[in-house]
């Protein structure tokens, strides 16, 4: 399995990443199982394998996080995010 990997400050994409450390405004489709510690209302909004989404914008200290998933925007503490993981779309795609 391929990991995220720091080469001189920029971080490498290749398979899949922590959610967290997707690049802001690049679209992503969870994968992996669901994290044991994701609350109910997490999985009803779509926090669920092969669902798309894209970090709009993180604070400035980064924390929290603001995310599009299925239509809407909403914030997140990193915490809440913990052990999803995703696969980068082609940047083609918008």
């Amino acid at each position: 399995m391929a990991v995220a990997k720091r080469n001189h400050g920029r971080v490498s994409l290749d398979g899949p990443i922590p959610l967290q450390r997707l690049p802001e405004g690049r679209w992503a489709r969870l994968v992996g199982a669901v994290p044991h510690n994701v609350s109910q209302r997490l999985l009803d909004l779509g926090f669920v394998p092969g669902t798309r989404l894209k970090i709009v914008r993180r604070a400035p200290l980064g924390d929290p996080i603001e995310i599009e998933i299925r239509g809407s925007r909403m914030c997140f503490r990193r915490s809440q995010l913990r052990g999803f993981r995703v696969v980068l779309e082609e940047e083609h795609r918008s």
